[in-house]
This record gives C-alpha cells, sequence and structure tokens, in this order.
C-alpha cells in the first residue's frame, strides 16, 4: 500500500475532554415497512446476477439475518430513472424524518419548537430545497432555527454528523440540537449494473434513519446523569478515494466498494484509534464497550483483530448487523441506542467510516 495512506490529511482536533462535554438527551430510530429476509434478498441477487451464482455464499457469510427496504422487492428488479429514483427517496426519506424528529424530541421532553439548531444528513439521494427545508415545512419548527445540511459523507455521516451538531450544541451552551440522519440504500440498486461491487452491495445494505437531541453542559461535566459525548475527531487517508464512494451514472448513483478496504483499516485503524485516545487522555483499557458502524462482517472482524479486543465489546455492532444490515449513516446510531436500551455504562467508542476514506471517532460516557 502507497506510504501515503498512513498520512491524515489534516490533524484531528477534537473537543477537549471534561471542558465542555455535550449531553444526548434522547435518541430514536426508524426504518421503512418491507422487511427482507437475508435468503430472499440472495433469491433477487441470484435472478439479477447470475454471472456471480459461485460467490452466493457471499450472502450467507456477511452476519445479516434482515434488512428494511422503503418499496416492494419488485420495484428493485428493474432500472429507473433519476426522476424516479429522486422522488421516492423524497417520499420516504421525509416520511423517516419527520418520525425520528417528532420521537426524538418528545423523548426529550421538548417540542419541535423548542428546538434551535437543526443538522440533517444523507448520502443516498438529491433534495433541492435540501431534506431540512423540506422537513421545516412539514413541522412545527420555529422559522428562526438554524439549519445545516450535509451530504457526501456516506457510512461515517452518522457519526461525523453527530460530531458537527455536538460543536454547535458545544459553541451555544443551553441550545438544543437536533441531528437527523437517513439512508435509503436500497433505492441506489441498479439492475443493470453487472459490476462486482453492485452484487455486493446487494449482499450488505438497507434502509433505515436515526436522530438525536443534543445540549451543551458547559461548567457541569458530571452532574446530569445523562449519556454524554465528551471528545471527537477524524482522520483522513490520501490516496484513498477508490476505496468507498459513488460514481455518477446516467441512472443513479453507481456504488464503489473496494476489495483493499479490510487491508486498509488492518494496517492504518489501530494507531489512528490509540492517537485520538491519547490525545483526550484516555487508552484502549479505559474503553468498556467499542460500538463501530457495522459496515460488514469483514470490518468488525477487522477491528477486533487491530484492537485486540474479543467480540462481546463489539457485541451491539455485531447485533445491529444482524438485524438491520448497514444502513450506511444511520446505523452507528442504532448500535448507540441499543447500548443505551441495554444500560450499557462507562466509557464507549462510538466509530465509522466513510468515503474519502476517513474515520469518525466520538468517546461517549453512558
Amino acid at each position: 500500500m502507497d506510504k501515503a495512506v498512513s498520512e491524515p490529511l489534516r490533524q484531528d482536533r477534537s473537543l477537549p475532554l471534561g471542558r465542555c462535554t455535550v449531553d444526548i438527551l434522547s435518541i430514536a430510530t426508524a426504518n421503512p415497512g418491507f422487511k427482507l429476509r437475508q435468503e430472499d434478498a440472495l433469491a433477487g441477487a441470484r435472478a439479477i446476477y447470475p454471472q456471480f451464482s459461485r460467490l452466493e455464499s457471499l450472502f450467507s457469510n456477511t452476519g445479516i439475518n434482515y434488512r428494511y427496504n422503503c418499496q416492494p422487492v419488485e420495484w428493485y428488479q428493474q432500472p429507473h430513472t433519476w426522476e424516479e429514483r429522486t422522488a421516492v427517496f423524497e417520499e420516504h426519506a421525509l416520511h423517516l424524518l419527520e418520525k425520528i424528529a417528532r420521537e426524538a424530541t418528545a423523548r426529550a421532553g421538548l417540542t419541535l419548537r423548542d428546538i434551535d439548531a437543526l443538522v440533517v444528513n444523507t448520502i443516498t439521494g438529491l433534495a433541492i430545497p435540501s431534506l431540512d427545508a423540506l422537513l421545516m415545512n412539514r413541522l412545527d419548527f420555529s422559522p428562526n432555527v438554524e439549519r445545516l445540511p450535509i451530504f457526501g459523507i456516506g457510512c461515517g455521516g452518522g457519526v461525523a454528523g453527530m460530531a458537527r451538531a455536538a460543536r454547535l450544541a458545544q459553541g451555544s451552551p443551553g441550545t438544543n440540537v437536533l441531528f437527523l440522519t437517513v439512508d435509503l440504500c436500497s433505492l441506489c440498486a441498479r439492475p443493470n449494473d453487472p459490476s462486482m461491487a453492485m452484487f455486493v452491495a446487494a449482499a450488505l445494505f438497507g434502509d433505515g434513519a436515526a436522530g438525536v437531541v443534543l445540549r451543551s453542559s458547559s461548567g457541569n461535566a458530571n452532574g446530569t446523569g445523562r449519556p454524554k459525548i465528551v471528545a471527537f475527531g477524524e482522520h483522513l487517508w490520501r490516496g484513498t478515494r477508490h476505496i468507498m464512494g459513488w460514481d455518477i451514472k446516467d441512472d443513479g448513483f453507481g456504488v464503489v466498494l473496494s476489495p483493499e478496504l479490510p487491508a486498509l483499516m488492518r494496517d492504518n485503524l489501530g494507531p489512528v484509534i490509540l492517537e485520538f485516545l491519547e490525545r483526550n487522555s484516555m487508552a484502549l483499557e479505559d474503553i468498556e464497550g467499542f460500538l463501530f458502524h457495522p459496515g460488514g462482517r469483514k470490518v468488525l472482524e477487522t477491528a477486533e483483530l487491530v484492537l485486540g479486543i474479543d467480540r462481546k465489546r463489539l457485541a451491539r455492532s455485531w447485533d445491529v448487523l444482524r438485524d438491520y444490515g448497514n444502513m450506511s449513516s444511520a446505523t452507528a446510531l442504532f448500535v448507540l441506542q441499543s447500548a443505551l436500551v441495554s444500560g450499557d455504562r462507562g466509557r464507549h467508542l462510538l466509530a465509522a467510516f466513510g468515503p474519502g476514506f476517513s474515520a469518525y471517532m466520538v468517546a461517549l460516557e453512558l
């Protein structure tokens, strides 16, 4: 691998531990209505990609049992234009965003009018006006709410977007920041694309949305009793744009998934995680649980290997992979919700990876 891969494009600037923590007031997740068994996904892929029949074991080896789609199976077996995909994306994305916005604010004991800043992330569709503006026309937010749309961070968008929202909360103590993320990966299926990357994507990706409400607890780091963000940071490796992303095709996004990904993580992930922890006065042994985005079985196995941790410390990630598959940006927040619902306590590391190639990290106190 090129030497440049191990060199960061920019230094990670982490939120100083203990100086200004950010409370997680609530979290909500949602999926669309079509639940897909992995064996049914294989049957569909077998019909569309008969040239990869020798690789069908890929579906059974993903660690995935179920995924959720926003359209019936028949829709994905036909080609669709950009116009058709965009219309379906906007309809279902806004429906899920509305649901989690209402649930997250209600669970925080707030109304939509109490939200001061709104951050909305996606990677699987386009909307202009952006999704946050469209959502403002459906829900009773204040017309003065500060908005930040995010696009392009991919699977890392849930962690990176929450970090951006935490930065907003950190800068204005006492304000309520709502972060929402939605990805409808199934809408990017293109049955006329015979590539291996498209076949692999058919084995991994599903649809989901998640949201969190954040508020700064500056000057009162331990007094609220709520889960907290205590540090965040990121790292981008040069010369890795071919690892993951989209190609723009005539009829939609063309998936880019390089088989080099596990090797890149194996060679580079460990030092980046350890450096992030060290900068924030932590060590690997301080981490009770690892809440990693389950991009796939190999991603989690590689994390276990390079960090020298046993599977139970990544249990929440494995559970979400099994029950939901890879929902791109939303997946890491499903993992976080699983940890919170299960009553996990202590220091945890939330992490995800996306195009760039980049790693995004948030240290939490649960």
